[in-house]
């Protein structure tokens, strides 16, 4: 495999909540240059090059392309050579669709997964796209926050169940949904990085404030070194002013934390899912299969996944 660039207490958690941090605190040097700016997004660190790096893309934005994106960001790697593992946190279970697997045979999904983490191997399915390999998401996440509402250690339990598949992959990706419940939570918990979709419209940047305080929690009580990967502009439109101001602000706010270009709006990317492919099968010299493939070449980089 080549190498990467790169709670103590049962109730630190539930749901929205947050344990407060101490006030009485004094943050110095970089700290205090970190929080005194809202919009401050800390870089990913690297991890174990021996295990897959796992990444999460993540907006408590809904719509903004975070399915679209880890469906056709993880076929292009697999179609590049690279071993894929898509783990699906989101009770709508699109991947499955996106990616040609029939959640219907699904002996275990997601919640299985963080309910008994010995089932992981059982768990995986392969999808269209040779060397990804999908964990199915569906509507039974949905009963995960409360069952696990009183449970130890409840925000690590995906840790534990995805552990022993690291060394088998080059990546994982997870999906999540928009809301903060503990599904959420145990993915960015989970991960070396994220990756953020960010659609280029005027809301972008409250959403992007909205996730910089979710980071600094979740740093300060369980994953001192998540940060972020790289952020996507999502559904683009270059012929419209409001999207090119908002795409200008973006690189001027987080600058090469962009992962550029541009995703552009496109038909082909809404049709793929209901051919059951990525836009890498169903139309790759579309806008949304060229500009797929070229974020997927950034990431590629930036993830230190040699080319095979």
């Amino acid at each position: 495999m080549s190498g990467n660039h790169y709670g103590d207490d049962d109730e630190s958690i539930i749901d929205v909540d947050f344990v407060e941090q101490d006030q009485s605190h004094e943050p110095t040097g970089r700290e205090r240059t970190s929080n005194a700016d809202p919009l401050h997004l800390p870089r990913g660190k690297p991890n174990d090059p021996s295990h897959a790096r796992i990444v999460t893309i993540t907006n408590q934005k809904g719509g903004v392309g975070k399915t679209t994106s880890v469906i056709n960001i993880a076929a292009q790697l697999g179609l590049r050579g690279h071993r894929v593992l898509v783990i699906d946190a989101d009770a709508q279970g699109n991947c499955a669709t996106g990616l040609g697997v029939d959640k219907r045979l699904a002996k275990a999904t997601t919640r299985d997964l963080i309910l008994e983490p010995e089932r992981a191997v059982e768990a995986r399915h392969q999808t269209a796209v040779q060397g990804v390999h999908l964990i199915v998401g569906d509507k039974s996440l949905v009963s995960l926050d409360q069952e696990l509402l009183r449970q130890l250690g409840r925000e690590r339990r995906l840790v534990e169940a995805i552990n022993p598949l690291l060394p088998h992959y080059d990546i994982v990706l997870i999906d999540t949904p928009p809301s903060l419940g503990i599904v959420t939570i145990n993915a960015l918990v989970a991960s070396n990085g994220l990756i953020v979709p960010v659609q280029t419209e005027y809301f972008a940047l409250e959403g992007l404030a909205m996730l910089v305080g979710t980071i600094r929690e979740v740093r300060n009580l369980f994953s001192p070194d998540l940060g972020v990967d790289g952020i996507l502009l999502t559904m683009h439109n270059n012929r419209t002013h409001l999207n090119v101001q908002v795409a200008n602000e973006l690189r001027e706010a987080y600058g090469n934390l962009i992962v550029n270009p541009p995703i552009r709006r496109n038909v082909r990317l809404a049709e793929a899912p209901a051919h059951g492919v990525p836009i890498h099968l169903h139309d790759p010299e579309s806008h949304g299969g060229r500009d797929y493939l070229s974020i997927t070449l950034e990431l590629e980089k930036r993830w230190g996944l040699a080319p095979k």
